[in-house]
């Protein structure tokens, strides 16, 4: 059904409105969830909503209008750059099947059933919700029944009948006991008439949303950091086996030596040189052991599990690094849970002015009560013993000091500040979205150069030990190439470690293929 907006003359508040707010009579209550809006929330009857659109629809306050963000026309930091893995995820898989790690994958989908945070704020929607259903069922009448039933005596009865007047008589007391049968049913309904209970649905309604998107960027958030901690172990796996091959060749440099000093054509210095650099890589690969025991435990608590539940076995590094396409700027506003959040509760800040203007007007309850009294309950619903009352209360607020004013500035307030949040939460996410693009931008290319200077570290190893051998060199040569190339093996695993964590970082930037047109409430 749909009801026509007319404005209908109304006599001027008693008190005059604060900056101008205009009155609107005949709008439908806001929209609530359920059918088709979300889970949790329940649609009334369209008939009675039409109904009270039409018996309480007027509303103060203002309306709610986005309003505006920085948003630019382009992504700098993309200019002129097409990724070397692009990549993203097909409409029905998470975002994580990019990197194609059946065991990644398997640690994710622990999070919507384990993950205590995620838990917290799944438990912080669900009361949200109640919340809004809560607000909800203010616009409609409250009903009650009541029966009671008594036995009264002591003093000599000085009527007839039901009558429950008890007296005392010259001539002694009386011991016969008096019946009082009751039952009935009451209702009361608070009107509508200025919009402060819609209002006050408004902000619920938005205020739940705003708590579904906060879980979404807590599901995210915990997504994102399992995949960064799972890389993280990853480039650990290949640290340990880069140390593992580095202690070899260095077993074979120590060798190499000793033969050498047991021929005499080289000095015992050279036999400890080698042995005092073989002894500090063995140290480094024992104390990888510490970083990836500590990644393996923070995976497990991710997953809601103890660390003692939970064991990755080693495995390779993915060589690929797929970067989602970051696509138009202006479409983050939409894929982005944290501004989602922020923009709703735009809403439900500029909905708490209306509720705050709305104390300006009189309060109308109508009230009404029906039911029977009787001393036999065998004849208590008899027209004769019915009793019924129904009438109207209208309460205004004369004089508050300033109280009402105060309460509507408070609520301004609240929705400037509420306007900032959001464009500082868009400002951040271009940021981010900038700084992950150009990060994964300039590391393809640093890791393009590394590569070189890995071959060509180890050309120099194997050159620096078959000169060391001829006698033409000493071994701080050799010392030094080593040193070198590992170093710069080292540099190259932190380049793909840390483009792997940008990829991660850019895809939670991007969303995560998340939507506002999710949000179930909306």
């Amino acid at each position: 059904m749909t009801i026509r907006k007319t404005t209908v003359p109304l006599p001027p508040p008693p008190i005059p409105l604060p900056r101008g707010e205009g009155v609107r009579c005949g709008t439908t209550p806001p929209p609530l969830a359920g059918g088709g809006w979300g889970e949790g929330l329940r649609r009334p009857n369209r008939l009675a909503l039409a109904a009270l659109a039409l018996l309480a629809g007027c509303e103060v306050g203002p309306d709610y209008e986005r309003p505006s963000a920085p948003v630019p026309d382009r992504f700098k930091e993309a200019d002129g750059w097409k990724p070397a893995e692009p990549k993203e995820a097909a409409s029905d898989a998470p975002w994580w099947s990019v990197y194609d790690d059946k065991v990644l994958d398997g640690l994710e989908k622990k999070i919507d059933i384990s993950n205590q945070r995620r838990q917290a704020s799944e438990a912080a929607w669900r009361q949200a919700v109640a919340l809004a259903d809560q607000a909800q069922a203010g616009l409609f009448p409250t009903l009650g029944v009541t029966a009671s039933a008594t036995r009264s005596g002591g003093g000599a009865r000085s009527g007839g009948g039901g009558s429950t007047e008890l007296a005392s008589t010259g001539g002694g007391t009386s011991s016969h006991g008096l019946n009082q049968f009751q039952a009935g049913a009451s209702a009361s309904w608070d009107l509508d008439i200025w919009g402060k209970i819609r209002r006050t649905i408004e902000n619920a309604t938005a205020a739940a949303q705003a708590s579904e998107a906060d879980l979404a960027a807590a599901r995210l958030s915990a997504q994102a950091t399992l995949a960064t901690d799972y890389f993280e172990l990853r480039v650990a796996d290949e640290q340990e086996k880069l140390l593992d091959e580095t202690i070899k060749a260095y077993e074979r440099s120590t060798t190499i030596t000793l033969n050498q000093y047991k021929a005499g054509v080289a000095a015992k210095s050279d036999v400890i040189t080698a042995e005092t650099q073989l002894e500090s890589a063995q140290s480094q690969r024992i104390a990888l052991g510490v970083s990836r025991a500590t990644l393996e435990h923070a995976i497990a608590v991710l997953d809601g599990a103890t660390p003692a539940e939970v064991s990755i076995a080693v495995a390779t590094l993915t060589g690929d690094i797929p970067v989602a396409p970051a696509g138009v700027p202006s479409t983050l506003l939409e894929r982005r849970p944290d501004i989602a959040e922020a923009e709703r509760k735009m809403e439900a800040a500029n909905a708490e002015i209306g509720v705050a203007i709305a104390a300006y007007y009189p309060d109308l309850t109508l009230s009404g009560s029906y039911g029977y009294s009787g001393s036999k309950i065998g004849s208590l619903f008899q027209a004769s013993n019915a009793l019924w009352s129904f009438g109207g209360t209208l309460a205004e607020t004369v004089i508050d000091f300033g109280a009402r004013e105060a309460q509507v500035a408070a609520n301004r307030a609240a929705w400037d500040q509420s306007v900032a949040t959001y464009r500082q939460t868009v400002l951040a996410a271009f940021q981010q979205t900038e700084d992950e693009l150009a990060t994964l931008r300039i590391l393809e290319q640093q890791a393009a150069v590394e590569e070189k200077t890995v071959a060509s570290a180890n050309l120099a190893v194997q050159l620096a030990l078959n000169e060391y051998k001829a006698g033409t060199v000493s071994y701080t040569t050799v010392v030094t190439a080593q040193a070198t190339a590992l170093s710069e093996a080292q540099s190259l695993l932190a380049i793909r470690q840390n483009r792997l964590v940008a990829s991660v970082t850019l895809i939670q930037a991007l969303g995560g293929g998340w939507s506002a047109d999710k949000i179930t409430t909306k």
